[in-house]
């Protein structure tokens, strides 16, 4: 059977299953669902736990020999696999449909594995393992999503937010759950009864490189020259990844193009916004940057972030710090518009 990451408790309150695959691109809501399935077993007396890496070279036979060895200490064991891929190749393949084939009451097969594409989800072994056990899929979290998921998790932890600050670190942290993570159990330190506001937020986090990236980003759709260059400078001494840097100029300029797009459609800006996950604080700063780009603006430096992501990536030679330099000029000096440089 298949159930996702909020149907796991449901699921495991009506009892273990014999083996278990989690798949899923989110490291700490896949680490999260590990945790409470090795929870609820340990709570059923599996006591015992063999984990094992299916890594280069990795000998499928190990796997067989620890799903079958008896222990002289404890009835109940887990017997956890990590899958870097989810492609065990054809003896990984035949091994798993075997444990998946012939449960053992007295064993938990949990495989982890990243997130299966649509070849990898029609194995066999992953077929075995819905048949006889249970597929836990992890999904991202959506972007309208998130704000909310970051309120309960900071009340799980103690927190209270504002729902201004909790858009705010829902903006910063758009694809890194683990970096929300960290950044509220930093703000849990503070033990405030009161709650914590957007300023508070963003301050907490401004000594983070991730979160300078925005700082850069905003000073970008705010036309700032000198705070582009003095954050991309600071970054750049910090060592900071010019891949998270290309990343974040691409996703906001790829915003400013689909928000433009509904504009051409008639929509209205305070509803496009919104729609787009654009939190109260920033809207003023979109809106002025929608106001100075206009949409062959935004294609021309779309272009230009692909050509700067292609050198970061190594696809095409040049200096990543220098191809992101010339994308920021680009857009900071509206006259270098007209024409595009190469």
């Amino acid at each position: 059977m298949k159930v996702n990451a909020r149907q796991l408790d449901g699921h495991l309150a009506r009892g273990l299953a014999p083996i278990y695959l989690i798949s899923g691109d989110e490291p700490l809501l896949v680490t999260e669902a590990a945790d409470r399935i090795r929870a609820h077993a340990r709570g059923e007396g599996f006591e015992e736990r063999d984990l094992l890496v299916a890594g280069r070279g990795f000998k499928w036979a190990e796997l067989e020999a620890s799903a079958d060895t008896l222990s002289l200490f404890a009835t109940r064991r887990i017997v956890e696999l990590r899958l870097p891929t989810p492609r065990p190749g054809d003896a990984g393949s035949k091994v798993l449909q075997q444990l998946a084939n012939r449960p053992d009451p007295d064993r938990l097969v949990l495989v982890v594995t990243g997130k299966l594409d649509s070849s990898a989800s029609r194995g066999k072994w992953v077929k075995a393992i819905e048949a006889n056990g249970v597929l836990v899929q992890i999904w991202p979290i959506d972007r309208t999503e998130l704000p909310a998921w970051v309120r309960r998790r900071a009340s799980a932890l103690g927190v209270k937010l504002t729902q201004g600050a909790a858009e705010a670190l829902a903006d910063r942290i758009e694809g890194n759950l683990l970096a929300a993570d960290q950044e509220l159990r930093k703000l849990a330190i503070l033990g405030r009864d009161t709650a914590i506001d957007e300023d508070e937020v963003l301050d907490a986090v401004a000594n983070s490189a991730r979160f300078d990236v925005f700082r850069l980003v905003d000073g970008l759709l705010a036309g700032d020259a000198r705070r582009v260059f003095s954050v991309l400078a600071g970054l750049r001494s910090e060592g900071a990844e010019p891949a998270l840097i290309c990343w974040a100029l691409s996703r906001e300029l790829s915003l400013l193009a689909r928000l433009h797009t509904a504009l051409r459609q008639g929509q209205r800006l305070e509803g496009a916004l919104t729609k787009h996950g654009v939190w109260q604080r920033r809207q003023v700063l979109v809106k002025r940057a929608l106001e100075r780009f206009t949409p062959d603006d935004v294609q021309r430096l779309l272009g230009q972030a692909a050509k700067a992501d292609h050198v970061v990536k190594g696809v095409i030679p040049g200096n990543a710090w220098h191809a992101l330099t010339q994308l920021l000029l680009l857009a900071l000096d509206g006259r270098t518009l007209v024409n595009e440089v190469a």
